[in-house]
Formats: structure tokens, sequence, C-alpha cells
């Protein structure tokens, strides 16, 4: 099953994530099948801190990929998923 997942990148208390696309049986900086996007936790703003490419994203949770527990979280942040059911937002 592919899941959205994030690779840590970064150094020592400085991290940065990739967004992926990932078969779930790989490690966690494994190869991914495709990448989605970055989050940088360290920004202030947030408009600099997420960099998403909706359209993919939209397209690999249309065709079954689930997203982790703080994927999914980032995606309600973001407008991508809906809140309550965790479903794709027509748009």
């Amino acid at each position: 099953m592919v899941r959205l997942r994030f690779k840590r990148f970064g150094r020592t208390h400085k991290p940065f994530y990739r967004l992926c696309a990932i078969d779930q049986r790989a490690p966690r900086d494994g190869a991914a099948i495709e990448e989605l996007g970055w989050y940088d936790p360290t920004q202030q703003d947030p408009e600099k801190q997420t960099s998403l490419d909706v359209e993919r994203i939209r397209h690999w949770v249309g065709t079954g990929a689930q997203p982790s527990e703080t994927v999914s979280d980032l995606l309600v942040r973001e407008g991508v998923l809906d809140k309550k059911t965790r479903k794709l937002v027509k748009g």
C-alpha cells in the first residue's frame, strides 16, 4: 500500500521534511515513488513553512494512498482534506 509520509532531512535541532508517496514497507528515509512537497517547521512565517503539489496529492489520495497522521493534520491545515472526515475537499 502507498502512504503519504515525511522523509526527514536537515541536521540536529533543525529538521526539514519532504512529503513523499512511498511504499509503507520502505524505511523512513528510503526511496520514494514521488516527492510531493516539503515542510519546514522552523520557519516563523506560515507562508514559507510548506510547499505542496496539491494536484499530485489529490491524485495519490484519490487512487487510494493513505496519509500518515502527521501528514493528514498538515493537509487539513492546508485545506486539502476535510477536518472531520479526512476526505478530499472538492475544488
